[in-house]
């Protein structure tokens, strides 16, 4: 329900002491500007952090060419191996918005991401690395996978309900560009040594039978200095709101919520299928199609999904986000099936154009599904809490308004840390079924179970006539 009350907003430095932005007139004033501020440098601290979390997708594809002896598995797991302590991370970020602040955490965070850069800039330019370091490397490259639950959990106490799908799709969209951009930028920036004598030297690999000159290491290095940025941009123009200051223990309610873990199953099948087919979809390439450069292709799938994720999110504040989900899972199984069509191994006898499309629609509809679910969790989470209040008391209202944003906002960073280990499980799928198989079917086949699930939660739990919690 919206309140009335327009009281001035109470600072004391970089701290914001009240935020009403269910307040229609409080939001026009002054509560929308300084909203879009903290979420116009938000966006770039969290398309780095996505840019680090998949420098290993594009880094591993070229380690053999440089003379590391790693096995095709043990590339996989370099490319999966992100994904599986972002993951982790994630459900510690969680709830650490409440705890230290969104400005303080969003620069802190960021600036963590300088470790693995600067760490995998200095270990690609020995091929002697140990697989063990390379390892502890690319695990380290979780920092940034981390950072989206902290980033989407505290963009969410800005924005008023209606505006929550939009500005959660905005910054979420907008920063998985990072995924795409780090598969296009990396194979051009690693052909001049556009550091000089601070990006050490060049390595010599072996292309089309002539010899070239490539610094690998500027992979990684290019994202030192906007990393700098953005982290000092956070400290210095963010805000933390004193309002959504929260104890673990108040956050820590959401494990009792059946739709925690019911939101927690959906964005699996939607930002877990898009990370993981970003993070595997150039080695699948290279697995698949020897004959084609996987890096020439890769990155297009990620921006696709991407660029579409702000209108999944404007979509279900137009439409509803459960019906929107549902519908978008139904592509997504079929899409599968014609993935499976166009492999070597299908009836087709192979066709990279056909499986290329596929995987774009696919990417498409990952997008589309991330928008459509985070913008249900807020809804749902906010419509629970005030269900049995009476509208009349304002000070209920405001009780309840705050415990079911606070609720939301743990919510949307925990299912973002679940779904995160899709980033792990879909390459390393890949991995294990094409070394016991010799091909990935079965993994896109348990995929598509996966999927009919998805389809079959939405739609009993959110989408149907009766169903429990409409969103």
């Amino acid at each position: 329900m919206t309140t009335t009350a327009t009281v001035p907003v109470p600072r004391r430095g970089r701290v914001i002491t009240l935020w009403t932005p269910e307040d229609k007139r409080f939001w026009e004033r002054e509560g929308e500007a300084i909203a879009k501020i903290n979420l116009w440098i938000s966006v770039p601290a969290l398309f780095l952090a996505f840019a680090v979390w998949q420098v290993w997708s594009v880094v591993a594809v070229g380690l053999p060419a440089l003379g590391f002896k790693y096995s095709t598995n043990q590339l996989f797991w370099l490319a999966a191996a992100p994904a599986l302590s972002g993951a982790t991370l994630r459900i510690f970020y969680s709830f650490i918005v409440p705890l230290v602040g969104g400005r303080r955490w969003t620069a802190i965070s960021t600036a963590s991401l300088l470790i693995p850069a600067i760490g995998i800039g200095f270990a690609v330019q020995d091929n002697t690395t140990s697989y063990p370091t390379m390892l502890l490397l690319a695990l380290l490259c979780g920092l940034g996978g981390g950072n989206f639950s902290s980033s989407m959990a505290n963009i969410s106490f800005f924005f008023p309900k209606e505006r929550k799908g939009s500005a959660l799709g905005v910054n979420a969209g907008l920063g998985n560009l990072g995924v795409s951009v780090v598969q296009f930028l990396s194979p051009l920036v690693i052909t001049a040594g556009i550091f000089g004598v601070l990006g050490g030297d060049a390595q010599t690999v072996v292309k089309s039978k002539q010899a070239v000159q490539v610094w690998t290491q500027n992979a990684a290095f290019i994202w030192v200095p906007w990393i700098v940025l953005a982290s000092l941009a956070a400290w210095f123009g963010m805000n933390d709101i004193a309002d959504a200051k929260a104890s673990f223990a108040t956050q820590a309610t959401i494990f009792r919520r059946k739709h925690n873990w019911l939101m927690c199953a959906l964005y699996l099948g939607t930002f877990g299928s898009f990370i993981g087919y970003a993070a595997g979809f150039p080695l699948l390439i290279k697995s698949q199609f020897p004959d084609v450069n996987p890096l020439a292709y890769a990155w297009l799938g990620p921006l696709v999904g991407a660029v579409i994720r702000p209108f999944g999110g404007w979509l279900s504040d137009k439409l509803g986000g459960a019906r929107v989900t549902f519908w978008n899972f139904v592509v997504m199984a079929s899409v599968v099936v014609g993935v499976l069509y166009f492999l070597p191994s299908g009836p087709s006898h192979g066709s990279f154009t056909g499986f290329f499309l596929c995987f774009l629609a696919l990417f498409l509809t990952t997008g589309i599904g991330n928008g459509s679910t985070f913008r249900m969790i807020p809804v749902i989470f906010l419509n629970q809490a005030l269900q049995g209040v009476d509208g009349r008391d304002k000070d209920a209202v405001a009780r309840a308004t705050k415990d079911g944003n606070t609720e939301g906002a743990a919510t949307l960073g925990f299912t973002a840390a679940m779904a995160a280990y899709g980033g792990f499980f879909i390459p390393k799928s890949y991995g294990t079924s094409i070394a016991m198989t010799g091909g990935p079917e079965a993994a896109l086949y348990v995929f598509i179970a996966f999927y009919l699930l998805c389809i079959a939660i939405t739609w009993w739990f959110y989408a149907r006539k009766d169903a429990e919690m409409p969103c």
